[in-house]
C-alpha cells in the first residue's frame, strides 16, 4: 500500500504557478483553500503547499471538495483510494490519511480537523475555514445574476469578473459521472459570464475589451454564433467592416467543418446587413 506522506519534492509545485495563482485567488480569506479549476492546488493561508501530485491526499480532498456540502460515506472514499486493498486495512489508511492533513492544515484553522469524521462519514470542514475555489465561483456568478436582475448592471459585471478570475480552467477532479456533469455546468457558466460581459462591453461602447471577451469564449466554444455576431458588430463599430465579413466567412467555415451545417438566420441576417448597410449596425 502507498504511503500517505503527503509532500514530495519531484511532484512539488511550480513556484511560477503558485504565484499566478496566489493573484487569482486573492480575495479569498480563508486559511486553507482547495483548488479544483484548471490544476489542483491546496493554499494555507495564501501559499501553495506542496502535495504529491495524483496522490492519495490529492484524491481525498477533490472527492471531499467536489462534495463540500455534503458527508462522503467511509466505504465509497475507501473504495476510491484503494479499491483493491481488504477494506480494514483501505479504512485504516483513510484515518491514516485524514490525520495527516490535520497535521499539515490543522494550525491555521485553530487546531481543528480539516477534514470532519462522524459516524463513518467525512466532509470538508468548512465552518473551520476550509474553502473550495468552486464554491465562490458559483457564489460570485449568481451574485452577478442577482445584480442583473435588480438593473444594477456594473454591479453584475463586477462580479462576473471576479468569477472569470477564479476560473483557471476545467473542474480538474474526477472521471465519474457526477465529476463529468460538474465540469460541463461549470463550463457552461463560465461561457455564459464571458458573452454577459462581452454584451455589457458592448452596451458600454469598450469594443476593445468586448472583442476580448467574446475571442476568449471563442477559444473554448468555436461554434458560439452569439459570440460571432458580437465580433462582427464590434468590428462594424470600429471601421472594420471587411474584418467583420471575415468573421462570417470563419463562423461559416467552422460550422461547416464540425457540424455540417449552415449558421443560424440571425447569423446570415448581420451578414447581409455588414454587406449592405453596415451604418444601420
Amino acid at each position: 500500500m502507498r504511503s500517505t506522506n503527503l509532500l514530495d519534492d519531484d511532484h512539488a509545485l511550480h513556484d511560477n504557478h503558485a504565484n499566478s495563482l496566489h493573484g487569482t485567488t486573492a480575495e479569498i480569506n480563508l486559511p486553507v483553500l482547495i483548488c479544483l479549476l484548471g490544476n489542483f492546488y491546496l493554499l494555507k493561508m495564501g501559499q501553495a503547499v506542496k502535495v504529491r501530485s495524483g496522490g492519495k491526499a490529492e484524491a481525498l480532498l477533490c472527492a471531499l471538495a467536489l462534495q463540500s456540502d455534503y458527508r462522503v460515506p467511509r466505504d465509497i472514499l475507501s473504495w476510491l483510494l484503494w479499491p483493491n486493498v481488504d477494506s480494514a486495512l483501505a479504512n485504516q489508511s483513510l484515518n491514516s490519511l485524514v490525520y495527516s492533513l490535520h497535521k499539515l492544515l490543522g494550525d491555521v484553522i485553530g487546531g481543528a480537523a480539516p477534514v470532519l469524521h462522524t459516524d463513518g462519514y467525512y466532509q470538508i470542514n468548512i465552518e473551520a475555514g476550509v474553502g473550495v475555489d468552486v464554491t465562490y465561483f458559483d457564489a460570485l456568478a449568481d451574485a452577478g445574476d442577482h445584480q442583473a436582475g435588480l438593473g444594477n448592471h456594473g454591479a453584475a459585471a463586477e462580479a462576473y469578473s471576479r468569477a472569470l478570475h477564479l476560473y483557471r480552467g476545467d473542474l480538474y477532479t474526477g472521471t465519474d459521472l457526477h465529476a463529468i456533469l460538474e465540469r460541463e455546468r461549470l463550463r457552461a457558466c463560465y461561457l455564459t459570464l464571458l458573452m454577459h460581459l462581452a454584451d455589457y462591453r458592448y452596451g458600454e461602447g469598450d469594443y476593445t475589451a468586448c472583442l476580448d471577451y467574446a475571442r476568449r469564449l471563442l477559444d473554448t466554444d468555436p461554434c458560439r454564433e452569439d459570440a460571432h455576431r458580437l465580433i462582427m458588430r464590434c468590428h462594424v463599430r470600429q471601421g472594420q467592416r471587411a474584418q467583420a465579413l471575415r468573421q462570417y466567412r470563419l463562423c461559416q467555415d467552422i460550422l461547416r467543418t464540425e457540424f455540417d451545417v449552415v449558421p443560424e438566420p440571425a447569423t446570415t441576417a448581420l451578414f447581409d446587413k455588414v454587406r449592405l448597410d453596415p451604418d444601420s449596425i
